[in-house]
């Protein structure tokens, strides 16, 4: 199994309303991928840190293979959340994928 966890911090000139829309359709967005993307097994965003964290938002996704997460960075379903949902609002990217 392939873990792909990725921790983003939103752009700090955004509103806490903003903010909160921001991280609810980032949610949705990648979350609506589970079911369409070979190999992907489970996809799960989290946003609701406590307050003693220090990122914005949390996708904990699960995928079937390191070739499946190669996949899945490629796949324009993703690639259409990524460009619309995610990048155009963070700062801060932070990436870890390990196998287990």
């Amino acid at each position: 199994m392939t873990h792909h966890i990725i921790l983003w911090k939103l752009k700090e000139d955004l509103t806490a309303v903003q903010k909160e829309e921001i991280k609810k359709n980032i949610k949705e967005g990648l979350e609506s991928l589970a079911g369409r993307i070979p190999g992907l097994l489970n996809i799960k965003v989290n946003i609701e840190g406590l307050p003693s964290a220090n990122v914005d938002l949390m996708l904990d996704s699960l995928f079937d293979s390191p070739e499946s997460l190669k996949g899945y960075s490629v796949h324009p379903e993703h690639l259409a959340v990524a460009n619309g949902r995610v990048r155009p609002f963070t700062v801060g990217r932070y990436c870890m994928d390990y196998e287990d």
